[in-house]
C-alpha cells in the first residue's frame, strides 16, 4: 500500500469511528440557510447577476454525513445532487439524513475525490468543504474535481488557514507524542486530549484558545477528534493557497467573506500606509498586487482559521451595473437567503442584521421578478444609488434587461 493509500485508509478509519459532521438527523428540512449552498445566491455573488438556469447538477465532494448535502438539496429545488465520500460509515449517515428530511433528489457514491472522474457528466456547482486539507495530495484532489466542473460553473471551497490554527497544531503534536505507538487509535487520542485540557493550568495559552474559540463545538467527540487527532492535515497561508488555486486551472472569483479582506479596515487611520499597500506586488515579481494585499491582511490580522472562496470555469459573466441605463433595465428580485422580510429589520445572506429605510422596504416589496428597476422607481423614490446600496448588500439579485 502506498503512502497516499495508507493516509486515505487512516482518514476513512477516523470518519468510520467518528462520523462527521455530527449534527442531529431531522424528520424535516434543516433550518435556515447557508447562502454559499444556494445556487442563485452564490452565482449572483460571483457574477453580479442571476443564473440563466435553475435545473443544475451539484456535486458535494467529500460530503461526510451529508449535512451540507441535505442543504444543497433543499435550497436548490430544481437541482440534482451527487455526494461522494471516502468513509462508508459517514455515507450511511448521509443517506439516512437525506431520506428522513425528504431530500430525495440526491445519490451517494463511495468514492475518493481522486476518483471523481468516475462520475458521469459535469456539474454546475461543486461544493468541497473541509476536505482538500485532509488529502495527502490536495493538488491532485482539486484537479480531479475541477475536471468535473462545467463551463460557466462555480466551485465553493473551504480549507484551513495556518495562522489562526497554530494552537491546534501544537495540541495535535502533543497528543501524538503521548499516544506514541497508539497513534491511529482515535478513541485513545480523544481521551488523551480531553485529559490534557483538563490538566493544564487555566492560564495556559492552548487552554484559553480552546475555551474562547472551540470549546462549544468540541463538546462532541466527533468534533474534538476531527480537530485534534486527525491523521492528515495541511494548513494554508495566502501564498500556498494560491499555489493550490493556480493548480486547479480555474479562475479565482473571490473570498466569500470579502469584508475581512479589505485593507482599509486595518490601515484606514493612516493614508500613507494605505498608499504603500496600494503599491504592493508579490514576491514573484509578477505584479500580483491583490495576492500581496491579502498576505499583508492575514499577517496583520492573523485570526484566519480557514479560507472560504469561489472558483469558476469560463465563460462566466461579470455584470457591470455602473451604467444607469443597464441598471434601470434590469429586473430585480429578492435574494433567497434573507430572513425576516417584509420587516424593516431583517437578517441578510450572512445572518447580519439589516435595518431598512421605509423607501428600501417599499422597493423590495415591489420586486416581483417582472418589473424593471426603472418601472419600480417610477413609483418608489429610492433612486439609483439606493438600489446600488441594496445590491452591494446582496439583498437583491438582478437579471439583465
Amino acid at each position: 500500500m502506498s503512502d497516499s493509500q495508507s493516509i486515505s485508509a487512516a482518514v476513512a478509519k477516523l470518519y468510520d469511528t467518528y462520523p462527521f459532521p455530527p449534527e442531529p438527523l431531522l424528520d424535516e428540512p434543516p433550518p435556515g440557510y447557508n447562502w454559499r449552498w444556494n445556487w442563485l445566491a452564490a452565482y449572483s455573488f460571483c457574477t453580479g447577476q442571476k443564473p440563466q438556469k435553475q435545473d443544475i447538477r451539484i456535486l458535494d465532494a467529500g460530503c461526510g454525513t451529508g449535512v451540507g448535502t441535505e442543504y444543497l438539496v433543499h435550497l436548490n429545488p430544481h437541482a440534482q445532487v451527487v455526494g461522494i465520500d471516502l468513509s462508508a460509515g459517514a455515507l450511511a449517515v448521509a443517506r439516512e439524513r437525506c431520506q428522513r428530511s425528504g431530500a430525495n433528489r440526491v445519490e451517494f457514491h463511495h468514492l475518493s475525490l481522486y476518483d471523481a472522474e468516475q462520475l458521469p457528466g459535469e456539474f454546475d456547482l461543486i461544493n468541497c468543504v473541509g476536505v482538500l486539507h485532509h488529502l495527502p495530495d490536495p493538488i491532485r484532489g482539486i484537479q480531479a474535481i475541477a475536471s468535473k466542473l462545467a463551463p460557466g460553473g462555480i466551485m465553493h471551497i473551504f480549507v484551513y488557514g495556518e495562522l489562526g490554527r497554530w494552537e491546534i497544531k501544537l495540541m495535535q503534536q502533543a497528543i501524538a507524542l503521548l499516544q506514541n505507538d497508539k497513534q491511529g487509535d482515535y478513541r485513545d487520542g480523544v481521551q488523551i486530549g480531553r485529559k490534557l485540557f483538563a490538566s493544564l493550568p487555566e492560564n495556559n495559552r492552548l487552554v484559553k484558545r480552546e475555551k474562547e474559540r472551540w470549546a462549544m463545538e468540541n463538546q462532541r467527540d466527533e468534533c474534538f477528534a476531527d480537530m485534534y487527532v486527525h491523521p492528515q492535515e495541511i494548513d494554508y497561508n495566502i501564498d500556498t493557497l494560491f499555489d493550490l488555486i493556480d493548480a486547479s486551472g480555474l479562475t479565482f472569483l473571490g473570498f466569500s467573506n470579502p469584508n475581512f479582506w479589505q485593507i482599509e479596515r486595518l490601515l484606514g487611520k493612516d493614508p500613507s500606509l494605505l498608499e504603500r499597500a496600494s503599491e504592493l506586488s508579490d514576491a514573484s515579481g509578477k505584479g500580483k498586487a491583490l495576492r500581496a494585499k491579502y498576505r499583508l491582511i492575514e499577517l496583520l490580522d492573523p485570526e484566519v482559521t480557514h479560507y472560504e472562496f469561489f472558483l469558476g470555469r469560463p465563460p462566466l459573466p461579470q455584470a457591470d451595473w455602473s451604467s444607469d441605463a443597464a441598471l434601470l433595465a434590469a429586473v430585480p428580485e429578492l435574494n433567497p437567503c434573507i430572513d425576516g422580510f417584509p420587516s424593516r429589520c431583517l437578517f441578510n445572506y450572512d445572518y447580519q442584521i439589516v435595518n431598512l429605510t421605509e423607501l428600501e422596504l417599499e422597493f423590495l416589496q415591489a420586486c416581483d421578478r417582472k418589473l424593471t428597476i426603472g418601472e419600480i422607481l417610477a413609483n418608489v423614490e429610492l433612486g439609483l444609488e439606493g438600489v446600488r446600496s441594496l445590491l452591494s448588500q446582496q439583498l437583491i439579485v438582478l437579471s439583465p434587461g
